[in-house]
């Protein structure tokens, strides 16, 4: 119960904190804050009611925030585990993000070699192809 509404919370707190008119409100409230300077004598206290403020509202926001990246890049990575699950790709592969960087680090360059040496194949297998075809024509032109 407390967790789904805390979830409810944090979407809502960090949609509404990425809105437009949310930074113009922010803005407002900062130029008011200037503004009222001479008006306090740019006092201790003038200083220290914005200092608090944004103090509160920062610490509040990279709780709410930190949830919802928490939340989002969980949900990414179910989503890959599942593609990876059900295509031709190496089961091995889930659940990585629970490994040592250096590990993660290991399995990366593993793969990018791979890669490279797939992409090397295919670009041979198109050379010959086009080889193949160039002597052919070679071969009817004479």
């Amino acid at each position: 119960m407390i967790e789904k509404a805390f979830t409810w919370m944090a979407n809502r707190v960090a949609h509404l904190a990425g809105l437009p008119p949310t930074f113009a409100i922010c803005l407002l409230i900062v130029v008011a804050w200037a503004a009222s300077g001479p008006i306090f004598g740019f006092s201790d206290t003038w200083q220290l009611v914005i200092n608090t403020g944004t103090t509160i509202v920062t610490f509040l926001m990279v709780f709410l925030i930190q949830n919802t990246q928490n939340r989002d890049g969980a949900a990414i990575q179910a989503k890959l585990d599942e593609l990876i699950r059900v295509s031709r790709a190496h089961n091995h592969f889930i659940g990585i993000e629970h490994l040592t960087e250096s590990e993660v680090e290991e399995i990366r360059a593993k793969c990018e070699a791979a890669a490279k040496r797939h992409d090397r194949k295919i670009a041979e297998t198109a050379k010959k192809a086009v080889s193949g075809k160039t002597g052919a024509k070679k071969k009817a032109a004479a």
